[in-house]
Order: C-alpha cells, then sequence, then structure tokens
C-alpha cells in the first residue's frame, strides 16, 4: 500500500510538473477530459445505484412504483399505493440510514452537495474530500430511492467537482487552476445527469456568484461538459430527460407574453418561498436537541405522511413533470393537487435535505417549477385567450423561470430546460418569465445557494489582485523562513507531539522516506488518539502549499479557513520553506516602501504617457513581474478593452493594451520603442 501510494504520488509530482509548463490548451484538454470521464462515470454510477435504491426502498419495501420521464424510461408507475402504511416507515427509514451514514463518516456530505462544491470554489479547490464523495453517493441514493424529495444533481456535481479537488491537491494546480476545475466538475457533472451539456458548461461560470460570471471556466467547461454528456450517454443513452415535450412550439402570439409574465412573476416568488422554506427547517433543525443522525429520519416520516395525500412529492418527481407536460396527463390530475404541489414539494425537500438529509435542490427546484407553470395553465386554459392547447410551453417556462432566479443562473437553466424538452423555440417568449422572476429574486437577494460569492470583486482571490497589487512583485522564495520542524511520516504519533512541543510550533510539514511532501501534522489534531500509529495515517494532505517559484498574491490566496502558514514547495515536492500571515505582511511592507522609494527618484518632470502595445512587440506575453522594464519607470495601469487592470506583477502585456506608464522622459521613450517598435 506505502508503494503504491509513492508511486502515484511521484506520478502526481510528474503530472503537476508537466501541467506548470504546458500551454493552456495541453492543460484543459488533460484536465477537461479526466473531469469530464470522471463526471460521466459518476453520474452513469449514481444513476444505477440510485435505480437500484428505488427498487429497494419504494418498489420492494413500499410496494409503490413512481412515473419514470421518458430519458430514464418512460415508466407509468403503479399509480395508488398498495401498502399505504409502509410508505412513512420507508422514508423514514431512508433518512435514518442517511443519517447515520453522512454523520459517521463525513459530515460534511450533509445537504444538498452543490452548495459544498461552490464553497470550495470561492474558499479552497482542495477542501473536498473523496470519502465526503463516496459518502454522498450512498446517502443520496438511498434518501431519494426511499422517496424522500431531492435531485440527482447534487451527488453527481459534487462526484466530479471532488475528482476536480483531488486534481488540484494531487497535482498541485494554482489557486487559480483548482477553482476552474471544481467549478468545471459542478457544471460538467449537473450537465451530464441531465443530458444538458450546453446549459451544463455555462453553468459552470455562472453558479459561483450571485450576479456575475467566470469567465475562465467557460472554454475549459466546454469540453469538459461534452466529455462527460459523452461518456454518460454511451452507457444510458442519449435520450433528452422529457423528451420532445415542445419541440413543435412557435411563438406566434403576442397575447402570450402577458401569460408568460403571469409565470415569471409567480415563478419568482414560489423560488424564494423555496429558498427561505428550506433554510428556515435548516436553521430549526439545527437548534433542536437530539442526535444529527435522527433528525432526517424524522423529517422522512413527516414526508412519507405527506406523501398519503400527495404522492407526487415522493423521490425526484420528475415522472409526474413528464405527465405534466402532456395535456391529457394534466388534466387527469385533480386541480387541488396540482395547484397545492408546488408548495407541497417545497415543503417535502425541506424536510428531505434541511434535516440533514442528502440529495440535491436543483432537481425539486424544477418540478416546483414545472407545476407553478401547470397551475397557471389549468387555471387560464379554460377562459384565457391565445392559451396554448399543450402545457408544455407553461411548464417548461415555469421550470425556467423558478429555479433559474433562485439559484441565480437564469441562462444556464434556461438552455439546460431547453435541453432536456428539446424545445429551442421555447426561450423567446420564456425571456420574458425568467427576467422578470429574476428581478424579484436579485431585489431580496435571496438564493437557494448561500455558498455564492456575490461577484468576482467579492471573491477572495480576485481582491487581493485588485486590492494588494504589490504582493505580485515579492517572490516566496524572498519572504519564506526554513521550518522549525519537518516530521518524518513514520514517526509515531506520541513522538511526533513530543517534537512539535519541543520545537514550540502548533504543527508541521510531513515528508515520506524520499523526502517528499505529504501533508501538514497539527498538534491538536493529533491529541486524544492513538498514539502509536504513523503521522502519515492523520497528516491532513489537503494543507495549503506553495510553489517556490510564486509570488506572495498566490501564497495569500492558497491561505484559507483558519490555517495561518503553509508549506513551500519545489519542483520534487520537498519542503523548501514556511510561509504564513507574518512574513506575508512583512514583504508587502517591503514593496510598499519600494514603491515609495521608486516614486521619490522621479523628478518633478516626470510624464504620464499611454502608449498601445503593438502586435510585433517582444514583450508580449510577458509579465510586469518579469523585470522587463526600467525600475524608474511605472505601469500605473493596463486598460484591456473595457478593463482596466493593476500594475501588478502578475498582469501580462497583450496586443492592443493602453499601458499608462509614469517616468522620466528619456526612459519613457525607451520603453514606448519596446512595446510600440514599428512607431
Amino acid at each position: 500500500m506505502i508503494a503504491v501510494r509513492q508511486w502515484l504520488m511521484s506520478v502526481g509530482t510528474a503530472l503537476g510538473g508537466w501541467l506548470r509548463r504546458a500551454s493552456y490548451l495541453q492543460k484543459w484538454l488533460a484536465l477537461g477530459t479526466a473531469i469530464g470521464i470522471i463526471a460521466g462515470l459518476g453520474a452513469a454510477v449514481f444513476f444505477a445505484t440510485l435505480t437500484a435504491s428505488t427498487h429497494l426502498f419504494l418498489e420492494t419495501l413500499g410496494g409503490y412504483t413512481p412515473p419514470a420521464p421518458i430519458g430514464d424510461g418512460g415508466a407509468k408507475g403503479s399509480g395508488e399505493f398498495t401498502r399505504p402504511w409502509a410508505i412513512p416507515l420507508v422514508v423514514a427509514l431512508g433518512g435514518l440510514l442517511s443519517g447515520i451514514i453522512v454523520f459517521t463518516w463525513a459530515p460534511e456530505a450533509e445537504g444538498h452537495g452543490t452548495d459544498a462544491a461552490i464553497e470550495a470554489v470561492n474558499k479552497n479547490p482542495r477542501m473536498i474530500r473523496m470519502r465526503a464523495v463516496f459518502v454522498k453517493l450512498v446517502a443520496s441514493a438511498i434518501t431519494i430511492g426511499s422517496g424522500g424529495s431531492a435531485g440527482r444533481e447534487g451527488p453527481t456535481a459534487q462526484i466530479s467537482a471532488g475528482f476536480g479537488s483531488l486534481l488540484a491537491r494531487t497535482l498541485d494546480l494554482t489557486p487559480k487552476d483548482g477553482r476552474i476545475a471544481v467549478a468545471v466538475g459542478i457544471g460538467s457533472g449537473i450537465g451530464a445527469i441531465f443530458g444538458a451539456p450546453v446549459g451544463g458548461a455555462l453553468l459552470c461560470g455562472a453558479i459561483v456568484y450571485k450576479d456575475d460570471f467566470e469567465f475562465e471556466a467557460i472554454i475549459p467547461g466546454l469540453f469538459t461538459s461534452i466529455v462527460s454528456y459523452t461518456v454518460y450517454g454511451a452507457f444510458l443513452g442519449f435520450d433528452p430527460l422529457f423528451g420532445s415535450a415542445a419541440s413543435t412550439y412557435k411563438f406566434d402570439e403576442p397575447l402570450q407574453l402577458v401569460w408568460f409574465a403571469i409565470i415569471g412573476i409567480c415563478a419568482g416568488l414560489i423560488g424564494l418561498l423555496f429558498a427561505k422554506t428550506f433554510y428556515f427547517t435548516v436553521d430549526i433543525t439545527r437548534r433542536l436537541p437530539g442526535s444529527r443522525m435522527v433528525k432526517p429520519a424524522i423529517g422522512g416520516l413527516l414526508v412519507g405522511l405527506l406523501a398519503l395525500g400527495i404522492p407526487e412529492i415522493l423521490g425526484s418527481g420528475y415522472g409526474w413533470v413528464q405527465n405534466g407536460l402532456d395535456r391529457d396527463g394534466l388534466l387527469a390530475m385533480p386541480l387541488w393537487v396540482i395547484l397545492i404541489l408546488p408548495v407541497a414539494k417545497i415543503l417535502a425537500t425541506s424536510l428531505s435535505i434541511g434535516t440533514g438529509g442528502s440529495g440535491g435542490i436543483f432537481g425539486p427546484g424544477l418540478v416546483i417549477g414545472a407545476f407553478t407553470g401547470a397551475a397557471i395553465w389549468r387555471i387560464l386554459e379554460p377562459f384565457a385567450p391565445a392559451v396554448p392547447d399543450s402545457p408544455a410551453p407553461f411548464v417548461i417556462v415555469g421550470m425556467m423561470a423558478c429555479f433559474g432566479s433562485i439559484a441565480r443562473v437564469p441562462l444556464a437553466v434556461m438552455l439546460m430546460v431547453a435541453e432536456m424538452t428539446s424545445s429551442i423555440t421555447i426561450l423567446a417568449p420564456a425571456m420574458a418569465a425568467v427576467g422578470l422572476s429574476y428581478l424579484i429574486v436579485r431585489r431580496s437577494g435571496e438564493t437557494i445557494y448561500r455558498a455564492q460569492a456575490q461577484n468576482r470583486e467579492e471573491a477572495r482571490s480576485a481582491r487581493l489582485r485588485a486590492g494588494l497589487p504589490l504582493l505580485g512583485r515579492a517572490s516566496v522564495v524572498d519572504a519564506m523562513s526554513a521550518p522549525k520542524l519537518v516530521l518524518r511520516g513514520d514517526l509515531p504519533i506520541g513522538e511526533a507531539l513530543e517534537q512539535l512541543r519541543s520545537a514550540a510550533v502548533p504543527g508541521a510539514p510531513v515528508v515520506d522516506a524520499q523526502s517528499r511532501f505529504v501533508g501538514s501534522a497539527y498538534s491538536d489534531q493529533l491529541s486524544g488518539g492513538p498514539m502509536g500509529i504513523a503521522v502519515s495515517r492523520r497528516v491532513e494532505a489537503g494543507a495549503p502549499t506553495v510553489a517556490d517559484d510564486a509570488k506572495l498574491d498566490d501564497a495569500l490566496d492558497a491561505l484559507h479557513g483558519t490555517h495561518r502558514w503553509l508549506t513551500v514547495l519545489d519542483a520534487k515536492r520537498e519542503v523548501r520553506g514556511i510561509v504564513g500571515v507574518r512574513e506575508i505582511v512583512h514583504a508587502y511592507r517591503v514593496a510598499a516602501e519600494a514603491d515609495v522609494h521608486r516614486f521619490s527618484r522621479i523628478s518633478a518632470h516626470a510624464d504620464l504617457v499611454d502608449v498601445q502595445v503593438d502586435a510585433g512587440s517582444a514583450l508580449v506575453g510577458k509579465a510586469l513581474g518579469d523585470n522587463t522594464l526600467p525600475n524608474d519607470v511605472i505601469v500605473v495601469s493596463i486598460t484591456r478593452g473595457d478593463s482596466v487592470l493593476a500594475g501588478a506583477a502578475g498582469s501580462n502585456f497583450q496586443s492592443g493594451d493602453v499601458v499608462t506608464l509614469l517616468g522620466e522622459p528619456a526612459e519613457l521613450d525607451h520603453v514606448k520603442a519596446l512595446l510600440a517598435p514599428t512607431r
């Protein structure tokens, strides 16, 4: 086992070194292919596990078969319960088993999963444990298969995002590349399970922010999503989840915009109700006394009792959406059920997931929106003019508007639902509904994904580059200090604690027999356990690290949470030093003092000029930190299109950039010749 681990570390070190030297295309072809394959396989494995769980719990024990959408086989379901008394017990059993699995092995796997993946993008792309991924897969399959109201996208997103996090750790990806790897994992996993690769690719960049977009994730997301979709489809087929529900719809009645606007307003309000009810349930559950393992069982029991009157709330609910897309299927459902179903599904999802169960909230959000549109169609259809003969357009737009707004990803959800229903022609009138619902939700400031940052400026990496640009001029090697202690992985924990106490440090890097870094060990985590086992058994493999050729803005970007220091590694993963907040602050002061000194050397006759970078300049593609300009010339800013970049060391020159320079006239003429040699 140790030999295998060492071999894997050697491979990871070699691949990580290759990726750091590779071009953008080479890097993301490799990473995108790997993440896409795992996303597709993970989605297929989860679907198979969920199918087996549903057969065991709901069908065998509960005596009930829910209907399925066309993409899942199109089964009509068993209709009524054959053993009504068993349904509450089965759902409660699923909640209990899920709670035991989650809170025994990976408590972070509770809830809907997508939020945890978004948090990893915005805080620490290395934080998702593979154990949590496997726990999430099993616990979610049990929750949904036993009748809990949840979606299957949460587990699939966490599988692929978890693999992206594993790559970030194993290959020592930069914080920026690690965030992109996790983000494309989220989108490709969701896109695969829903058979919506284009929407999944767009989701990669949209889902991490409330009011912004991570553009750098789009191109990797496009490639990763199509790979995951292809792998998933190779096992389970490429049919749209809901078939061709409204492929023949044609928008040729302007009056219909009024009805779509009504759907948008209602969907926005229902979305707000969904988010507030869900998180109210989460807050109340955490305050209530009792074991966390038992609370999902109580929620499951309540869902089972509610299902005796409204069986449509059980499981994912996609089969009922399929029925609602058809005129005869929707008219066969009692009107009171259609009217109450959005609220009932909100309550059932909150009780299933908000109490600590495991599963996604994306799917239930679509079902809630679908029956919001269906309810409006049933009300308007008998008397209102220009109402479509089929409820499909209203149901589809309801899905787009409700979850697209409350998840703050309107465009991505519009495309996903269009792909799931083969209804691209519905997009034009849907814009009115989605736009109105999004404005309602945006005004409230609410979102179903609480881990979303407001925008890129609020995100930690963007704040560092915009607010502390001088950090990009200081090298990690110049600021780091020698570690007081480096622990061997085979050292017993008791002896390691003694060495930590003797060195008066709270933690230390841990290396293997070949002196390669395997993680960090902390005294508070080692204490209280068996003293005779090796430190490598309790090491934190996801502890932050930084390469020795990095700048201090990368080091500060890698610091997160409770970590106050990180290990500096060379290309062979050998420990070169330690850098912490104190060293970073000191380096920033040194850089600031150097800038003050540089300004003081510029005479009162200094000029401020703008120079446009020519395509023939030898500096195109080079960074400011490469010492390509004289020290007596200061780059104030770089204007690129509509963006203004700080004159930080990490900023590079591109053809067409307008560079604002401050310096002596003679020095400025020299720089002009470098940036625009043909002028």
